[in-house]
């Protein structure tokens, strides 16, 4: 269990540094997508909220990286809380990956070599992130058994 519990704190570590890359790169979005222009169609309201939204989820993802940079041993430490917590990133993970597949309108996608590389990319990060998070919590679900 110890060697098991080492690879997974280090997946976890790189987990965490996969994130907190994505929050650098996400930050090229609004420019890629042209966020300012297709957003002056809408009220203003809608504006504040898109944008709270938006930031809420950098937040996350800026946090959930910096939890994993910053505390590998402490979710993978068998406790509840380390459960609770690996599940609930795995959750939002394997969400995020349903999302690409069956929310979005792919036909609205940016065209081009570039950004179907940077859509496969993002897509095994996602499945990497799911994978190391889910593997986490049921690690941490046979300490507790």
């Amino acid at each position: 269990m110890k060697i098991s519990s080492l690879s997974i704190q280090q997946l976890i570590w790189f987990a965490g540094l996969a994130q907190v890359g994505l929050v650098m790169g996400s930050l090229a979005i609004p420019r890629v997508l042209n966020w300012r222009q297709e957003l002056v169609k809408v009220q203003p309201l809608i504006k504040q909220m898109f944008w709270t939204y938006a930031a809420y989820i950098l937040v996350i993802n800026l946090c959930f990286g910096l939890l994993s940079l910053m505390a590998c041993r402490d979710l993978t430490g068998g406790s509840n809380l380390a459960m609770l917590l690996t599940g609930f990133i795995a959750v939002y993970w394997i969400s995020r990956l349903l999302i690409q597949f069956f929310y979005f309108d792919r036909a609205n996608f940016p065209a081009g070599r570039r950004h179907k590389l940077a859509e496969a990319v993002l897509v095994c990060l996602f499945i990497f992130l799911s994978v190391v998070y889910s593997r986490a919590c049921y690690l941490n679900y046979v300490q507790l058994s």
